[in-house]
């Protein structure tokens, strides 16, 4: 869990040039507060205690306005912007160091069981607004436009805008976010 916060910590101060200390992103970043509620309702989610699980993700969309469902599978150095508006689905998969804009969702298209929300591969960029939707993949070092709607895989390295979502993929790799 100290790895986890240290490498949020990490890609926050990386990432945003308004966070001014560590002091000031432990306290005022409401991603920090969201993803310690989601690691504590996840462990509880995992040893069947779903309930209780629950309730804890509940408050915190309610403290927070990030909706992660505590099914999902998370890796580090996950940083939520901005976060007001963000859902993230219960079989959602977001591998280490994304990065996610205000009113994200990470959702599914259909009310079955199974595999139903996107995968995010390492170091991805999701948009403000955008929706990925579906049992879909987002390739390393992609990216997704604020408001695309994602419903097909985005290979590594391409940028996916627009509703429905088109891809740009670029040959030069100088614009990669770390």
């Amino acid at each position: 869990m100290f790895k986890d916060l240290k490498a949020q910590i990490q890609h926050i101060k990386e990432s945003d040039p308004a966070a001014n200390s560590i002091f000031e992103i432990l306290f005022l970043y409401p991603s920090i507060h969201a993803i310690g509620f989601y690691r504590l309702a996840h462990v509880l989610y995992k040893i069947k205690l779903k309930f209780l699980a629950r309730m804890i993700s509940q408050l915190a969309r309610f403290l927070t306005g990030i909706e992660i469902h505590p099914g999902a599978q998370i890796g580090i150095g996950l940083f939520i912007d901005h976060g007001m508006g963000v859902v993230i689905g219960e079989t959602a998969i977001i591998k280490d160091y994304v990065k996610l804009y205000h009113n994200v969702t990470l959702g599914g298209v259909k009310a079955t069981l199974g595999k139903r929300h996107p995968t995010i591969e390492d170091h991805v960029v999701i948009g403000t607004g955008a929706k990925v939707l579906g049992n879909i993949t987002v390739g390393k070092h992609a990216r997704i436009g604020a408001n695309a709607v994602v419903l097909k895989d985005v290979p590594e390295h391409c940028t996916a805008v627009g509703i429905p979502a088109r891809l740009v993929c670029e040959t030069n790799q100088d614009w990669i976010a770390k």
